[in-house]
């Protein structure tokens, strides 16, 4: 495939200033996109925004992307991120790129586009495992990160199960599924009188934590499937714990 020539075909399409080999175009006034060319000019690194548009961004984001190519394209990652982005105005501290299985632009009008296209988006490093399954990269692309939304606000990686006896709440999934924070902090304090009850959670770096109720908050860490002997039942008050958890969700980031 030609991908000069492909994306000069584009809609609107110009050079993204600032950038050597770079363009953007644009389908309407909401949705803005810019690409750049890997340096073998074999793939095109694409970003996507809706709504608020920033050309700047779109250009570090792309400039970034050039620079950590084989991290986010060669990983082997569904779902791969580098930190270190910085750009003045705006929180992001990392790049994402989604694999053509996740992302599917160009399926419809060019699927061998597709094909040679990754998605790269500002991020926050907080959001990814590096280990994600391909469904869950998907869910976290989809439906959770809102990727192409310049404005929006962290939403860090976690898995929970849970099981309340009181409220009758509980998850339907076996094993720890993809949720938001919010989720975790809405049913951690619900624990309070339930006997049997439990909240499990797990960072992006595959720790996870038990919350049970015995007359107060117990809490015992695991790594790996297998029960901490370091973190035994822990008693905590409930700030301790919800802070435990603020702290867990950033584990392993650069603060």
């Amino acid at each position: 495939m030609d991908l000069q020539a492909t994306i000069a075909g584009f809609r609107n399409v110009a050079p993204l200033d600032g950038l050597d080999g770079a363009w953007r175009w644009s389908l309407n006034p909401v949705l803005h996109f810019a690409g750049a060319l890997t340096d073998d000019g074999k793939r095109l690194l694409q970003t996507n925004q809706r709504g608020r548009h920033d050309e700047g961004l779109a250009r570090e984001v792309l400039s970034f992307a050039r620079a950590h190519e084989r991290e986010l394209t060669e990983a082997g990652s569904f779902l791969g991120f580098v930190e270190g982005l910085r750009v003045p105005g705006f929180e992001f501290d990392a790049v994402a790129a989604a694999v053509p299985e996740v992302h599917g632009h160009h399926k419809a009008q060019n699927p061998d586009l597709t094909a040679v296209t990754y998605v790269v988006f500002p991020a926050y490093a907080c959001e990814f495992s590096g280990g994600e399954t391909l469904a869950e990269a998907e869910a976290r692309y989809t439906k959770m990160l809102h990727p192409a939304e310049i404005g929006r606000e962290p939403v860090p990686f976690v898995k929970m199960s849970f099981d309340n006896p009181r409220t009758g709440g509980g998850s339907n999934n076996p094993g720890r599924a993809l949720t938001y924070p919010r989720i975790v902090r809405q049913e951690i304090p619900e624990l309070a009188n339930s006997a049997g009850g439990f909240v499990e959670f797990e960072n992006r770096l595959g720790k996870v934590w038990r919350v049970e109720w015995d007359g107060g908050w117990i809490v015992s860490e695991e790594q790996s499937g297998v029960r901490s002997v370091a973190h035994e039942r822990r008693e905590m008050s409930l700030d301790e714990v919800l802070e435990l958890f603020e702290g867990a969700l950033r584990e392993g980031t650069r603060q």
